[in-house]
């Protein structure tokens, strides 16, 4: 395996992978914000719920994105 796809490998891994995971996760909620505003402007519960417990999965999946940033410290894959 080649030195580059090693480090592509370990991208995900990295800090820099953590914060793209971290941005992708955070734009979610966009669509999440949409679905809420639309659910209360129906006054439809069920979708209000959905979209409660998808927003629960975004902030808890934002949570785990950050513990493991603060877990990389210094020792980034992508660094060397």
């Amino acid at each position: 395996m080649t030195k580059a796809l090693q480090k592509a490998k370990g991208f995900k891994k990295s800090r820099s992978g953590t914060y793209l995971s971290m941005a992708t996760t955070a734009f979610g909620a966009v669509g999440v914000a949409k679905q809420i505003k639309k659910a209360r402007a129906e006054h439809d519960t069920l979708r209000l719920i959905d979209a409660t417990v998808s927003a629960v999965a975004i902030v808890t999946g934002l949570a785990i994105l950050y513990r493991e940033l603060k877990r990389l410290g210094d020792d980034d894959v992508l660094l060397g």
